[in-house]
């Protein structure tokens, strides 16, 4: 190993898993999620935040669409 380097003759290359790295982000959660994912968590041993990014990742591969239907809170008459 050398003590010093020249920067100049070093050849730099891209990462090339730069494209998978992971954004820190802040978001809220509900509380029951929260418990569930650490719950499989202790079943799978796998970090339940690595389990919430795994899910969220097969949602992207899989383009799955949201399929979401209120309840409304005010009865209708017919």
């Amino acid at each position: 190993m050398l003590k010093e380097y020249d920067v100049e003759k070093l050849n730099p290359r891209k990462n090339p898993y730069a494209k998978e790295l992971k954004k820190q982000v802040t978001i809220k959660i509900a509380p029951n999620v929260i418990e569930y994912f650490k719950e499989q968590a202790m079943e799978t041993g796998i970090p339940y935040q690595t389990l919430i990014n795994l899910y969220l990742v097969d949602c992207v591969n899989e383009k799955k669409k949201l399929d979401m239907h209120w309840r409304s809170s005010i009865p209708v008459e017919d």
